[in-house]
């Protein structure tokens, strides 16, 4: 009898229960895939419609979808400036430093004329103003200075006063 060499292939021992069973050849090997396949973010594919509900294709590239403004004026026009104040004595102090407001009431009292936006700027300012002096008991009328402090002081007679 001639000798055979050993082969580390070992052949089908005995015989399969599945008759439906398919034995894979061990010259096609079916590698593993990891990962997407190369180029699938420049080459968006157009997924299949398994799902009933129809939605609106979705980007598979990550990042922001918000539009990015290209005119800088644009931007600041919306942003409108508006301060919150934690407390009214901060919000009154704000508005008696702000300077803008000093200048055009210095050029109302010389009696110049200021336009309209400077003219509404003024009367919103001055308008909070007085709220926020309601809300701290905060009056703007002046005390009458007609009694003298002095005068009731001689007005006491030492008479009265005696046993």
């Amino acid at each position: 009898m001639a000798k055979s060499r050993k082969s580390r292939k070992v052949g089908l021992i005995g015989v399969r229960k599945d008759p439906d069973f398919v034995h894979s050849t061990s010259s096609g090997r079916v590698k593993k895939h990891k990962g997407k396949a190369p180029g699938s973010r420049h080459n968006v594919e157009q997924k299949k419609a398994d799902k009933t509900t129809v939605s609106v294709n979705k980007d598979p590239r990550h990042g922001s979808k918000k539009p990015v403004p290209l005119v800088k004026a644009a931007a600041a026009t919306t942003n409108i400036e508006k301060r919150k104040y934690a407390t009214p004595a901060e919000e009154l102090a704000a508005i008696e430093a702000d300077d803008r407001l000093a200048s055009l009431l210095d050029k109302l009292d010389a009696g110049k004329a200021i336009s309209k936006e400077q003219q509404q700027y003024v009367e919103t300012k001055m308008a909070r103003h007085k709220i926020l002096c309601e809300l701290m008991g905060i009056s703007d009328e002046e005390k009458e200075d007609d009694i003298d402090d002095f005068a009731a002081l001689d007005a006491l007679k030492l008479d009265d006063y005696e046993k």
